[in-house]
């Protein structure tokens, strides 16, 4: 009985253990140093891994300065999918923004993160006449 109850455990924390379906090239992005008010959009790119298609309940950014973009139709088994994600570049200095990605059937959502630094944007500058 207690071999029973055991192996009943074990496969009951499989579950807790097992991988996402989408399996991403990264979940991270450095888009180093970027211009002020200049958008910036980096593109996280996912394998359909599971037996099932895959579809994305959501894709929340933290605040309002990063907007995620995801498709709506499911990903089939075996198939790219792709999230959009543009930092707005507003505010100046180092930024870490993530997006929480949601899976249908999936426990855990996925969390994106993208990092970089917003520098002043330089103005053009005009040659000088002499004379």
């Amino acid at each position: 009985m207690k071999k029973l109850l055991l192996v009943a455990l074990l496969f009951s924390c499989l579950g807790v253990f097992a991988q996402s379906s989408a399996e991403f090239k990264t979940v991270k992005h450095d888009f180093g140093k970027i211009k002020h008010n200049v958008p910036a959009t980096y593109i996280f790119k996912f394998v359909n891994k599971g037996e099932k298609p895959l579809i994305i309940e959501s894709a929340v950014a933290g605040c309002g300065c990063t907007t995620p973009e995801y498709p709506k139709q499911p990903i089939a088994k075996g198939k790219e999918g792709t999230i959009k994600v543009t930092y707005n570049a507003a505010s100046m200095g180092v930024f870490t923004k993530d997006v929480t990605v949601k899976f249908a059937n999936e426990k855990q959502p996925t969390v994106l993160n993208i990092i970089g630094e917003v520098i002043e944007a330089k103005a053009p500058t005009k040659p000088v006449k002499k004379g």
